[in-house]
């Protein structure tokens, strides 16, 4: 690839990490914000070890960097026919939910249910999918306190959403 592509991932990143060349510059050893302005433009061909350390600096991948550089190349291979059905892989399926995950917008309420959920023990979570698919209902007398303080207020949220 050429290094215009190298240079427009690494302004593309550090304009994502918040960062001014000087700024990334500063947390690179021997590199100047002219140099890293020169790199973003591909007038500046820059070595791995500065590719790495802008990559761990703006949070990307050091392997897009390389690879866009040239340093790297690809080894994305086709799936062999006996590998060929088996299913989608961890990394896939992890991409998959981070994109599921930032399409969804939580309100302070559904997030609160949601810390309350991750914090309850097996037993209680369970009863609490069940009553929030309607299969049981919550005890009020004597009942379990902790699944009563998960729903406490939580099923009125729940309720309320599916009216907006």
């Amino acid at each position: 690839m050429t290094q215009k592509k190298v240079g427009d991932l690494i302004k593309e990143a550090r304009t994502k990490a918040g960062l001014s060349q000087e700024k990334l510059a500063a947390m690179i050893d021997g590199l100047s914000a002219s140099e890293v302005s020169k790199a973003e433009r591909g007038d500046k061909e820059l070595t791995q070890a500065e590719l790495k350390a802008i990559a761990k600096a703006t949070g990307v991948t050091q392997k897009s960097l390389l690879e866009a550089a040239g340093f790297v190349t690809s080894t994305a291979k086709k799936p062999a026919a006996s590998t060929a059905k088996k299913p989608a892989s961890t990394a896939a399926k992890k991409t998959t939910a981070a994109k599921t995950t930032e399409e969804i917008k939580l309100t302070a309420a559904e997030k609160r249910i949601l810390t309350l959920y991750r914090a309850a023990s097996a037993a209680v979570r369970k009863d609490a999918e069940a009553v929030l698919k309607g299969e049981k209902q919550v005890q009020e007398e004597g009942g379990n306190p902790l699944m009563e303080g998960l729903l406490g207020g939580a099923l009125d949220v729940l309720a309320n959403l599916g009216k907006k």
